[in-house]
């Protein structure tokens, strides 16, 4: 399936200075009704749900996607609407949110690295090992509570340098067979705070907003920041970072599936072939299963 837009328009290219500032928000709507919508959605879970039983039965690639963005730029809703289809027993899903006592007395990689995904599957992780060069830089109080030796901090340098250890890793993976997809849901400070105020409008909503919401968009510049940095630094070819307009959510669901989908189709995958002594089985076995038998 195709639609109107070229992934190429979205993707942070390596080495490429970032300024968020000059990134659209939002985009001409690539459906023409909600309806049409629906049925290019679901076109796109039929193709997805294909790519991924053909993934998990070759049993060779794992697919990593991360989703990172601001509070209520729609990682969680990207997450259910395009996924709905991938059968169960193939995805693993991770919402990394804040780090426990066990986490913090690790690497920073640690807990993260531990729910990567094995051959055959898809791994997602809502939030991801990024927030480590991004709400740890931020928020001072965060990376404190890490408690890293101060000799080991050289302040000039250290988010350059996990960024680079962040690269290293996902280069790492790429040579072992996982490939990496990283979406950034790129909103509007007023489409934020819309979609906060609708948090509190909403009783069933209530949950998902904490006053922690409302200081870190008081820090909205800085993180802007942070995340300009982070992309231009660990955007690669190998694990390319995407940029998605994220104010209008259908279109930003959209844009996601066919990345995911371009992605998938490119590798060289194919339903196991049966071995001559397996195919002698099946046939013993058509013979025992045929009437008469």
């Amino acid at each position: 399936m195709n639609i109107r837009c070229r992934l190429d328009d979205y993707r942070i290219h390596p080495g490429e200075t970032v300024d968020l500032t000059k990134r659209p928000t939002a985009v001409s709507p690539l459906y023409d009704s909600k309806p049409a919508y629906s049925a290019m959605l679901d076109d796109y879970r039929t193709e997805l749900s294909a790519l991924q039983s053909v993934l998990y039965a070759h049993d060779r690639y794992a697919l990593l996607l991360i989703f990172q963005g601001m509070d209520a730029a729609g990682k969680d809703g990207a997450i259910k609407h395009v996924m709905s289809g991938v059968n169960p027993q193939g995805c693993q899903v991770y919402s990394f949110k804040q780090p426990s006592r066990e986490d913090l007395d690790h690497d920073f990689l640690w807990r993260t690295n531990k729910c990567l995904p094995e051959r055959g599957r898809i791994g997602i992780f809502n939030r991801s090992y990024y927030e480590e060069v991004l709400i740890v830089r931020v928020r001072p109080e965060v990376f404190a509570a890490q408690r890293i030796p101060p000799e080991c901090i050289n302040p000039r340098t250290i988010w350059s340098e996990r960024c680079r250890d962040i690269v290293n890793l996902e280069d790492y993976l790429h040579r072992n067979g996982t490939r990496i997809v990283k979406f950034f849901l790129h909103l509007s400070s007023e489409e934020q705070r819309k979609r906060l105020l609708a948090r509190i409008d909403e009783p069933d909503r209530n949950w998902k907003l904490t006053l922690d919401d409302i200081e870190s968009r008081s820090l909205w510049p800085r993180f802007q920041e942070a995340y300009a940095q982070c992309l231009g630094l660990t955007s690669t070819l190998s694990a390319p970072w995407y940029v998605i307009p994220a104010d209008d959510k259908r279109n930003a669901r959209l844009i996601i599936s066919h990345a995911i989908i371009e992605t998938l189709k490119t590798l060289k995958m194919h339903y196991p072939e049966p071995t001559e002594q397996h195919r002698q089985e099946l046939r013993k076995a058509r013979r025992l299963l045929e009437p008469g038998a």
